[in-house]
């Protein structure tokens, strides 16, 4: 099993790597090369900073969403995209201006509007994941590491977390699925993700 993890300058790479690793991962490639993703069984998209400056980013990369539409969308590798690396399967972000997503996932990504006054922004540290609907098999509660002020509003919601009222936690669609808090900081809860996603065979 080969996963890429792709490196466009905006995701703690390390990390991350180090996290999926520990996961068991072995056969790991940290790139910036569109060929190493259509080979690739599984990709992985890690992401921390603005949207739109996120979203510019792996643009910039010659050939790379092109390379993760064809092998995602048009093959059906898993795929795991993790906070912003999440955001970017919205439809737009609204950080800073309006900014094109990957549109995988019909949404927005919005600042967080806590409801209650004690509630404060960015959202940061331990909170629960709470499975909705029918769920998903690689998303079960527990409590994992939020650090964000904007959160995804839209289709293919499986999880919430609860912060002065419902942000959500995880969105799915099809082989996709995206994570708002950081599974390489979420301890034994994030490491257990980690490994279901490396041996999920949806």
């Amino acid at each position: 099993m080969t996963l890429a993890l792709i490196d466009y300058q905006a995701g703690n790479l390390h990390s991350v790597e180090n996290a999926l690793r520990a996961a068991g991962c072995v056969d790991l490639t940290v790139t910036a090369d569109p060929e190493v993703v259509r080979r690739a069984d599984r990709v992985v998209l890690p992401g921390v900073g603005a949207f739109g400056a996120c979203a510019a980013s792996l643009r910039a990369v010659p050939g790379m969403v092109e390379a993760m539409e064809e092998r995602v969308l048009g093959q059906g590798a898993p795929f795991l995209g993790i906070c912003v690396g999440m955001q970017l399967l919205a439809t737009t972000g609204e950080e800073l201006g309006v900014h094109r997503g990957l549109g995988w996932i019909d949404g927005a990504v919005r600042r967080i509007d806590p409801a209650g006054s004690d509630a404060k922004v960015p959202h940061m540290g331990w909170n629960d994941v709470v499975p909705q609907g029918d769920g998903h098999p690689l998303i079960v509660p527990g409590e994992a590491y939020f650090l964000h002020s904007y959160a995804f509003t839209g289709d293919g919601v499986v999880a919430t977390t609860d912060h002065a009222g419902a942000v959500t936690a995880a969105v799915a669609r099809g082989t996709v699925l995206g994570v708002q808090f950081h599974p390489e900081k979420s301890q034994r809860y994030g490491l257990a993700l980690l490994e279901r996603f490396l041996t999920w065979r949806p």
